[in-house]
């Protein structure tokens, strides 16, 4: 291959690393099942580039590489889709609600912890004025 085939394949192949991390994610889910057959799809291309190099098949191995580069490129993109472990509050920590009583956890009384921390903040507030 010459240096400008070489020049522009290197740099399609950039563009889509570069692509596959900075546009937005997949709105879906992808079930796991999927993303690894795409990722030994990409690794049996490497391998193939692999043989295609021993054989003397140049052409042919970068074919393969570019391939195996694209396919893995695609499915860390796709790999960012929403987690198929959020739970119905969605992937925003925002959405979800603590549980209404965690086992072990006594409840928090709120009045109690404010008067025991004014009472604290003028202690100090003594402290320094003496």
């Amino acid at each position: 291959m010459s240096l400008v085939e070489n020049t522009a394949l290197a740099l399609a192949l950039i563009a889509a690393i570069v692509i596959s991390a900075s546009i937005r994610a997949p709105r879906r889910h992808v079930p796991t099942p999927e993303l690894r057959r795409l990722l030994a799809a990409a690794l049996a291309l490497y391998a193939a580039g692999g043989i295609a190099i021993a054989d003397g098949h140049a052409r042919l191995a970068v074919v393969a590489f570019a391939a195996g580069v694209i396919a893995s490129a695609f499915a860390a993109w796709l790999s960012r889709g929403s987690d198929q472990d959020d739970g119905p509050g969605g992937s925003d920590p925002c959405d979800r609600r603590p549980p209404p009583d965690p086992d072990g956890v006594p409840p928090i009384d709120w009045e109690r912890f404010e008067r025991e921390l004014r009472d604290w903040a003028r202690g100090r507030e003594h402290a320094h004025l003496s």
